[in-house]
């Protein structure tokens, strides 16, 4: 077996790193899904196309979908993303990846877990900044307070339905998280989907720098030298002419064999 130690300091033997598996070098050159620029190192999903988003694009898609509350329950992994265009199936599996988000964001991301389970009970997030205390108050209540105490709660008194400082009659439909401000969802352009598939490069390259046997139809690449092809494939070894396709013969040695 092969492990993986942390470069950034020191460690035991008996600490091992995790590798992000879906996190490579931009080898192919494939622009990000979201903002279209050729970046490297970049993330792939595991959806069926293999979209590739750069790591800053992916940082900014996780901290739109915490913000949002859109990360998705696996009970095998827990709390994960699919990937950014909503491919069926493609939930990150290796939840280390969000480290990429920094220490600040993956602290909010390990929190999110116990604050779902929260608001599942029927219970609601302080909306102080830098508080989210999670309180479960009686159903019907309207009047909420958080109460400080064993280092967690702010004191805030707040409107169940509208998050704002409390207030007596109805809520303020401009304060509303359905309001104006509410957070939008993360869109990625279809064309720009289309572009970003890593698995799409390596076919237009295959596409472009192979021919196929004609008996047995593998792809075979030329890197130089004559027109006489061998296909690679031990169960065919047939001869056969770059040029015209055809079995090699006397013809394709006299009228190309270096064309």
């Amino acid at each position: 077996e092969f492990y993986f130690k942390c470069g950034a300091h020191p460690t035991t033997d008996s600490e091992t790193s995790v590798a992000l598996n879906l996190v490579t070098t931009n080898s192919r050159c494939i622009t990000c899904i979201t903002c279209t620029d050729i970046r490297s190192p970049v993330l792939v999903f595991q959806c069926v196309h293999r979209h590739v988003i750069c790591l800053d694009c992916f940082h900014l898609y996780c901290v739109t979908m915490l913000n949002d509350r859109q990360f998705i329950h696996d009970p095998e992994f827990g709390y994960s993303l699919p990937c950014v265009a909503g491919c069926p199936d493609s939930l990150i599996k290796e939840l280390h990846h969000f480290r990429i988000l920094g220490e600040e964001q993956y602290n909010r991301y390990q929190r999110y877990g116990a604050e779902e389970c929260v608001l599942q009970m029927g219970g609601v997030l302080c909306p102080t900044p830098g508080c989210g205390a999670g309180l479960l108050p009686e159903p019907g209540l309207r009047r909420i307070v958080c109460e400080p105490g064993n280092g967690i709660g702010c004191g805030f008194v707040f409107c169940r339905e509208c998050k704002e400082e409390f207030h007596e009659g109805e809520c303020n439909s401009i304060l509303s998280p359905q309001g104006a401000m509410a957070q939008k969802g993360y869109v990625v352009d279809e064309h720009a989907a289309m572009q970003a598939r890593w698995e799409e490069a390596s076919r237009e390259t295959i596409k472009k720098t192979t021919k196929p046997c004609p008996n047995c139809n593998i792809p075979v690449e030329k890197n130089g030298g004559c027109m006489h092809m061998k296909c690679p494939r031990p169960q065919c070894r047939f001869e056969w002419c770059w040029n015209c396709g055809l079995e090699w013969n006397r013809t394709c040695m006299g009228d190309h064999w270096f064309d």
